[in-house]
């Protein structure tokens, strides 16, 4: 019975987190192809950036308002879930992605209410693709939203860092999909996880949830009944106020840890907001000291949609003419002007239509595309969920490579094509520790060529074993088992989202390693090259190494 119910956990988790990755905003665009706007052929610049020119300091928050602090939150009672996910076990905190044994990594896990008046914010200009935007405050609402911690139980632990994520509610409702692929490096390093409720949907439901009963609200009517979100135009004032109370409440919100750095993230469509907070408001409430914005695409969401408009039908935000809309760019840089760096991370599957919108590195801006890797994956979608960070999890993923899933949550998501098994996680964790570094440190991480494409934007150029050339490598497209691809799947969807796995066959692989040793000699190596260019960290390699240990050529 334990097993069957940590296969049905894993199954609500993977399910959440799958339905949360779609499209960049969650009442804008969910396509996952190249954008149909007009794109640059221009080849971006790779060339070495001017020497690091600014020194860490601690944020002033500016004059971000107060909030006041409920909890640790206890009182629960969730209502029951539909048949066939009612044996998952759950802990009280509502949040979909797979369940953290906080206890087993020597973490815990706390959800507290935070309230207190948010701004809104329009421009009277349209906000312009190069991001220098000036807002202007618009009106106040009172609110009360939702924070989930996850901190070490050791104080002495405790590195400094706490990485703040934007919660992704494409689906309607809260899931953490930088932290599915970021958490071993965090647990590792010991640093703090802190997930904000900044969006209305999640808290208070609506038309474009896909996972109702997970709606804060309807899932625990008794813990989340007193919540109030106003919507979406406060919330990244919301998230000024968040961050600004992890430096100002740390004795309640880190019981007791004292931040040294305050890092915001976001995957997908929380990237996209929070391109549109550094932008607005990264100058003026100065509360991150970095950003790490994963898998964005080419646009800037929403600043303004009027009220009535905004919570009737979201989606009316997106019609120009709508009045008194202020609409992110369709194309986004980030202004050139921000003190604080911010760390790009592009998966395969997302570098085509964020290209346009790409610009050249700087002392304060790095951005990274991953060559084999995916929207969402075999390790965010799964793997990852079962992990220890102890190197099972690799042990797992490489394996993945050779016998990839295609279905996914007993077959509630089936895809045409085998998913990718590719090496996003290990890229990701790397980008995270390299942002931690240049913060504190002001150096910033070496720059990272591009994935080769075509003139115009519409396709990849291929090596002789059918992955990308060019950008981040790592053995898994290097020393390769299989195409590892960003896209491929034969119908579009969520599983336009999940890449491709194509194994190599055994002819392939034998003119390729003509022995086991030379396979893993070649592996090995690849390990460490990409442990030089910083594309994966050290740790990470000898797991990835070890776990190569036992493959055959046959």
């Amino acid at each position: 019975m334990k097993k069957s119910l940590k296969l049905k956990s894993a199954m609500v988790g993977l399910w959440l987190v799958i339905v949360s990755c779609s499209g960049d905003e969650s009442s804008t665009d969910t396509s996952t192809g190249p954008s149909d706007s007009a794109v640059s052929t221009e080849a971006p610049s790779t060339g070495a950036p001017v020497e690091p020119g600014f020194t860490a300091v601690t944020p002033t928050t500016g004059t971000v308002g107060e909030v006041t602090i409920e909890g640790p939150i206890t009182v629960s009672n969730r209502v029951p879930l539909p048949d066939f996910l009612s044996e998952a076990p759950r802990g009280p905190v509502v949040l979909a992605g797979g369940l953290f044994e906080a206890e087993r990594f020597d973490f815990i896990e706390e959800e507290f209410f935070i309230s207190g008046t948010a701004n809104s914010y329009g421009s009277t200009d349209p906000l312009s693709a190069d991001g220098v935007w000036n807002v202007t405050k618009n009106d106040t609402a009172e609110y009360k939203t939702r924070i989930v911690v996850r901190r070490p139980s050791d104080p002495a632990k405790f590195n400094g860092t706490v990485i703040t994520e934007w919660f992704n509610v494409t689906a309607g409702i809260d899931s953490t999909p930088a932290w599915s692929a970021l958490w071993p490096e965090i647990v590792r390093e010991g640093g703090a996880w802190v997930g904000v409720s900044a969006q209305r949907v999640g808290v208070e439901g609506g038309a474009g949830s896909t996972a109702p009963f997970l709606v804060l609200k309807n899932a625990d009517p008794d813990r989340y009944g007193v919540l109030n979100h106003p919507g979406d135009n406060y919330s990244y004032d919301i998230f000024s106020q968040a961050g600004a109370a992890v430096w100002r409440q740390s004795e309640t919100i880190l019981g007791g840890l004292t931040p040294e750095i305050l890092l915001a993230t976001g995957q997908s469509q929380s990237a996209s907001r929070l391109t549109t907070y550094a932008n607005a408001f990264g100058l003026a409430d100065d509360v991150y000291n970095g950003y790490l914005l994963i898998s964005r695409g080419q646009s800037a969401s929403t600043l303004f949609c009027p009220h009535a408009v905004l919570l009737e039908n979201p989606r009316d935000c997106l019609d120009p003419a709508t009045t008194e809309t202020v609409a992110g760019p369709n194309s986004a840089q980030i202004r050139a002007d921000l003190t604080r760096p911010v760390l790009i991370a592009e998966a395969e599957t997302d570098v085509l239509r964020y290209r346009p919108a790409t610009q050249d590195d700087t002392d304060v801006l790095r951005i990274w595309e991953s060559a084999g890797t995916a929207h969402s994956d075999a390790y965010t979608l799964g793997i990852g969920d079962a992990d220890t960070a102890t190197g099972d999890g690799d042990i797992v993923l490489f394996e993945a490579q050779l016998n990839p899933p295609s279905s996914i949550y007993y077959g509630i998501i089936t895809c045409g094509l085998p998913l990718n098994a590719g090496p996003h996680t290990y890229i990701l964790r790397s980008a995270l520790h390299s942002l931690d570094r240049w913060v504190r440190s002001g150096e910033p991480p070496t720059s990272m060529p591009k994935l080769e494409a075509n003139a115009d934007l519409s396709a990849f150029l291929m090596d002789a074993n059918g992955n990308v050339l060019g950008g981040i490598r790592t053995p898994f497209v290097d020393v390769p088992l299989a195409k590892l691809s960003g896209s491929g799947q034969e119908s579009g969807g969520f599983c336009g989202l999940f890449g491709t796995t194509l194994g190599l066959t055994p002819d392939e692989l034998k003119a390729l390693y003509p022995t086991t040793q030379d396979f893993v000699t070649k592996w090995n190596a690849a390990s460490d090259a990409a442990v030089a260019t910083g594309a994966i960290l050290a740790v990470d390699a000898e797991n990835i190494k070890a776990a190569a240990e036992n493959f055959v050529i046959k």
